[in-house]
Protein backbone atom coordinates (compact mmCIF):
# COMPACT_ATOMS: atom_id res chain seq x y z
CA UNK A 1 0.00 0.00 0.00
CA UNK A 2 1.32 3.40 -1.00
CA UNK A 3 1.45 6.76 1.20
CA UNK A 4 -0.11 9.58 -1.06
CA UNK A 5 0.61 13.14 0.29
CA UNK A 6 -1.54 15.83 -0.58
CA UNK A 7 -0.15 19.35 -0.29
CA UNK A 8 -1.64 23.23 -1.47
CA UNK A 9 -1.07 26.73 -0.85
CA UNK A 10 -3.10 29.32 -1.80
CA UNK A 11 -0.79 32.28 -3.29
CA UNK A 12 2.87 32.01 -4.44
CA UNK A 13 3.56 33.82 -1.57
CA UNK A 14 3.10 31.02 1.16
CA UNK A 15 5.19 27.88 1.89
CA UNK A 16 4.55 24.69 2.57
CA UNK A 17 6.76 24.80 5.67
CA UNK A 18 3.99 24.31 8.03
CA UNK A 19 2.49 21.24 5.92
CA UNK A 20 5.65 19.65 5.38
CA UNK A 21 6.39 19.70 9.45
CA UNK A 22 2.53 18.26 10.27
CA UNK A 23 3.69 15.78 7.63
CA UNK A 24 7.11 14.70 8.41
CA UNK A 25 6.38 14.44 12.75
CA UNK A 26 3.50 11.94 10.86
CA UNK A 27 6.04 9.67 10.04
CA UNK A 28 4.89 8.92 6.51
CA UNK A 29 7.46 6.15 5.27
CA UNK A 30 8.39 6.28 1.41
CA UNK A 31 5.28 9.52 0.48
CA UNK A 32 4.29 10.06 -2.93
CA UNK A 33 3.96 13.51 -3.11
CA UNK A 34 1.33 15.39 -5.15
CA UNK A 35 1.79 19.33 -4.64
CA UNK A 36 -0.13 21.92 -6.77
CA UNK A 37 1.27 25.17 -8.21
CA UNK A 38 1.62 28.00 -5.78
CA UNK A 39 -1.48 30.05 -5.64
CA UNK A 40 -3.88 27.07 -7.00
CA UNK A 41 -7.01 28.69 -6.02
CA UNK A 42 -9.35 27.79 -3.38
CA UNK A 43 -12.56 28.20 -4.56
CA UNK A 44 -11.34 26.00 -7.29
CA UNK A 45 -13.36 22.75 -6.50
CA UNK A 46 -10.54 20.16 -5.02
CA UNK A 47 -11.82 17.38 -7.92
CA UNK A 48 -11.14 19.53 -10.31
CA UNK A 49 -7.44 20.53 -9.21
CA UNK A 50 -4.53 19.10 -11.44
CA UNK A 51 -2.50 17.75 -8.80
CA UNK A 52 -5.47 15.89 -6.72
CA UNK A 53 -7.00 15.16 -10.12
CA UNK A 54 -3.74 13.19 -11.02
CA UNK A 55 -3.73 11.27 -7.33
CA UNK A 56 -6.61 8.83 -7.99
CA UNK A 57 -5.36 8.11 -11.51
CA UNK A 58 -2.23 7.35 -9.36
CA UNK A 59 -3.66 5.25 -6.32
CA UNK A 60 -4.09 1.59 -6.43
CA UNK A 61 -7.26 0.35 -4.04
CA UNK A 62 -5.81 0.45 -0.32
CA UNK A 63 -3.80 3.44 -0.32
CA UNK A 64 -3.72 6.17 2.22
CA UNK A 65 -4.02 9.73 1.56
CA UNK A 66 -2.40 12.09 3.78
CA UNK A 67 -3.45 15.80 4.21
CA UNK A 68 -1.86 17.42 6.93
CA UNK A 69 -5.42 19.71 7.44
CA UNK A 70 -8.85 19.11 5.76
CA UNK A 71 -8.64 22.83 4.86
CA UNK A 72 -5.58 22.09 2.69
CA UNK A 73 -7.79 19.78 0.86
CA UNK A 74 -11.16 21.82 0.59
CA UNK A 75 -12.58 24.83 1.61
CA UNK A 76 -16.57 24.59 2.36
CA UNK A 77 -19.14 21.71 3.25
CA UNK A 78 -19.92 20.49 0.14
CA UNK A 79 -16.38 20.10 -1.28
CA UNK A 80 -15.65 17.54 1.91
CA UNK A 81 -18.54 14.81 1.04
CA UNK A 82 -17.54 14.89 -3.02
CA UNK A 83 -13.92 14.39 -1.98
CA UNK A 84 -14.74 11.64 0.39
CA UNK A 85 -17.50 9.96 -2.20
CA UNK A 86 -14.07 10.09 -4.73
CA UNK A 87 -11.37 8.40 -2.06
CA UNK A 88 -14.57 6.09 -1.20
CA UNK A 89 -15.22 4.88 -4.43
CA UNK A 90 -11.59 4.34 -5.61
CA UNK A 91 -10.79 2.22 -1.85
CA UNK A 92 -8.20 5.07 -0.77
CA UNK A 93 -8.39 5.82 2.65
CA UNK A 94 -8.41 9.70 3.84
CA UNK A 95 -5.84 10.45 6.78
CA UNK A 96 -5.63 14.19 8.58
CA UNK A 97 -2.83 14.73 10.51
CA UNK A 98 -4.12 18.11 12.14
CA UNK A 99 -6.92 20.04 13.38
CA UNK A 100 -10.21 19.06 14.04
CA UNK A 101 -10.81 16.04 11.76
CA UNK A 102 -7.79 14.44 12.97
CA UNK A 103 -9.27 12.65 15.18
CA UNK A 104 -11.90 11.67 12.75
CA UNK A 105 -12.40 7.67 11.38
CA UNK A 106 -13.25 9.65 7.95
CA UNK A 107 -13.64 6.33 6.26
CA UNK A 108 -16.34 4.93 9.14
CA UNK A 109 -19.39 3.56 6.28
CA UNK A 110 -22.37 1.99 7.40
CA UNK A 111 -22.12 -1.83 7.05
CA UNK A 112 -25.01 -2.85 5.31
CA UNK A 113 -24.97 0.54 2.84
CA UNK A 114 -21.81 1.09 2.59
CA UNK A 115 -22.67 4.96 3.06
CA UNK A 116 -20.88 7.33 5.03
CA UNK A 117 -22.17 6.90 8.83
CA UNK A 118 -24.75 9.98 9.51
CA UNK A 119 -22.92 11.28 12.51
CA UNK A 120 -19.32 11.37 10.79
CA UNK A 121 -21.39 13.46 7.99
CA UNK A 122 -22.71 15.46 10.61
CA UNK A 123 -19.44 16.28 12.59
CA UNK A 124 -17.26 17.27 9.53
CA UNK A 125 -20.33 19.48 7.92
CA UNK A 126 -20.31 21.31 11.76
CA UNK A 127 -16.67 21.38 11.80
CA UNK A 128 -16.01 22.77 8.08
CA UNK A 129 -19.03 25.24 9.00
CA UNK A 130 -17.33 26.52 12.24
CA UNK A 131 -13.81 26.70 9.84
CA UNK A 132 -15.86 28.97 7.16
CA UNK A 133 -17.12 30.94 10.26
CA UNK A 134 -13.73 31.60 11.06
CA UNK A 135 -12.28 32.44 7.87
CA UNK A 136 -15.47 35.02 7.32
CA UNK A 137 -14.44 36.58 10.78
CA UNK A 138 -10.96 36.69 10.03
CA UNK A 139 -11.49 37.92 6.63
CA UNK A 140 -13.85 40.58 8.27
CA UNK A 141 -11.97 41.83 11.11
CA UNK A 142 -8.78 42.56 8.73
CA UNK A 143 -10.59 44.68 6.50
CA UNK A 144 -12.21 46.52 9.51
CA UNK A 145 -8.50 47.39 10.66
CA UNK A 146 -7.21 48.02 7.37
CA UNK A 147 -9.66 50.55 7.47
CA UNK A 148 -9.28 52.12 10.93
CA UNK A 149 -5.27 52.05 9.75
CA UNK A 150 -6.23 53.83 6.74
CA UNK A 151 -8.76 56.69 8.69
CA UNK A 152 -5.63 57.35 10.68
CA UNK A 153 -3.31 58.04 7.89
CA UNK A 154 -1.92 54.37 7.89
CA UNK A 155 -1.65 51.99 5.09
CA UNK A 156 -1.58 48.43 6.03
CA UNK A 157 1.14 45.95 5.97
CA UNK A 158 4.13 45.23 7.98
CA UNK A 159 6.74 48.08 8.35
CA UNK A 160 9.41 48.15 6.27
CA UNK A 161 12.93 46.98 8.20
CA UNK A 162 15.17 49.37 6.74
CA UNK A 163 13.60 52.95 7.16
CA UNK A 164 13.50 55.46 3.71
CA UNK A 165 16.27 57.43 5.15
CA UNK A 166 18.72 54.35 5.84
CA UNK A 167 16.84 52.61 2.06
CA UNK A 168 18.84 55.64 0.44
CA UNK A 169 22.10 55.07 1.67
CA UNK A 170 21.60 51.20 1.03
CA UNK A 171 20.97 52.11 -2.27
CA UNK A 172 23.78 53.85 -3.21
CA UNK A 173 25.95 51.39 -1.68
CA UNK A 174 24.63 48.43 -3.64
CA UNK A 175 24.60 50.37 -7.11
CA UNK A 176 28.10 51.42 -5.91
CA UNK A 177 29.32 47.85 -6.17
CA UNK A 178 28.34 46.46 -2.35
CA UNK A 179 26.78 42.75 -2.17
CA UNK A 180 23.40 42.45 -1.10
CA UNK A 181 24.70 39.22 1.20
CA UNK A 182 27.53 42.05 2.72
CA UNK A 183 24.95 45.07 2.65
CA UNK A 184 22.57 42.78 5.16
CA UNK A 185 25.72 41.81 7.60
CA UNK A 186 26.41 44.99 7.92
CA UNK A 187 23.54 46.21 9.05
CA UNK A 188 22.21 43.34 10.44
CA UNK A 189 18.70 42.76 8.47
CA UNK A 190 17.59 39.64 5.88
CA UNK A 191 19.13 39.85 2.00
CA UNK A 192 14.75 39.86 1.63
CA UNK A 193 14.81 43.23 3.67
CA UNK A 194 17.84 44.77 1.04
CA UNK A 195 16.33 43.84 -1.65
CA UNK A 196 13.21 45.56 -0.91
CA UNK A 197 15.18 48.79 0.40
CA UNK A 198 17.34 48.29 -3.19
CA UNK A 199 14.33 47.82 -5.70
CA UNK A 200 12.49 50.99 -3.87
Amino acid sequence: MANLVYKRVSTDQQSTDRQDLVLTEAGIEDPVVFEENPGTSSRLHPLERPKFGELPIYARPGDTVHISEMFRLVRGTGHILDVLDVLHRDRLAPRIHDGAFSAMDLTARHPRTGELLSTVKFMMQTLATAGELQRDLQRELTYDGLRAAEAKGNKGGRRPVVTAARAASLRAAYRGGQSIASLARDHHVSRGAIRTAAAA
